[in-house]
């Protein structure tokens, strides 16, 4: 079998489908992370004023490969938003010393 080399530039288009029950997006305000020598879990869920229970919305399981990517794509258009829009800030935590949402790094529950 003859290999067929590509340059190493060309892009290859990837169509993707959006189902309408998915386009609504799903909001997410906590996500819970966990990991093993072979994959990282990501699930989401939110928290909402006076609801003291909550289920998980998705999970997204990815290689640790792929969730580095990720992590440099969101970098990269956090970046972008805040050249467009302004520095965004984050909330140390809620009025009773309770962290919980989307945690900086350093900012971890100890």
């Amino acid at each position: 079998m003859e290999k067929v080399n590509q340059p190493a530039n060309v892009q290859q288009q990837i169509n993707i489908e959006l189902p309408p029950e998915q386009a609504e997006g799903i909001y997410s305000n906590l996500a819970l992370i966990t990991h093993s020598p072979a994959e990282f879990v990501i699930d989401f869920t939110r928290l909402l004023p006076g609801v003291p229970k909550t289920k998980v919305y998705a999970r997204i399981i990815m290689t640790p490969q792929h969730a580095k990517g990720l992590l440099k794509a969101l970098e990269e258009n956090v970046k972008k938003y805040e050249e467009q829009y302004g520095e965004v800030k984050l909330h140390a935590g809620v009025a009773s010393n309770k962290q919980f949402g989307f945690q900086p790094p350093g900012m971890e529950k100890k």
